[in-house]
């Protein structure tokens, strides 16, 4: 007899709150990083007496919060 493919037995509830978290760690992750290049560059810059390195660290925390982001989507849009 061939093998039959593996049955999907998860219930319709389970797959409802795996793709609530998902999405809202989505929601998160952007707003987070974005704080902590703010926070980091804001430290630095007391640190080192300079005054561009708040800004730097902002656009770096909006990038990388960008990258996660698309990383995030691409992956969610994989698995459904």
């Amino acid at each position: 007899m061939p093998d039959s493919p593996p049955e999907n037995n998860e219930p319709k509830e389970g797959n409802l709150w795996r793709q609530i978290g998902r999405y809202s760690n989505l929601a998160f992750v952007l707003p987070a990083a974005i704080v902590a290049g703010l926070v980091i560059g804001h430290l630095l810059d007391r640190w080192l007496g300079k005054t561009w390195i708040t800004l730097a660290g902002l656009f770096v925390g909006c990038i990388a919060g960008f990258a996660e982001l698309i990383r995030g989507i691409i992956q969610s849009s994989k698995e459904s």
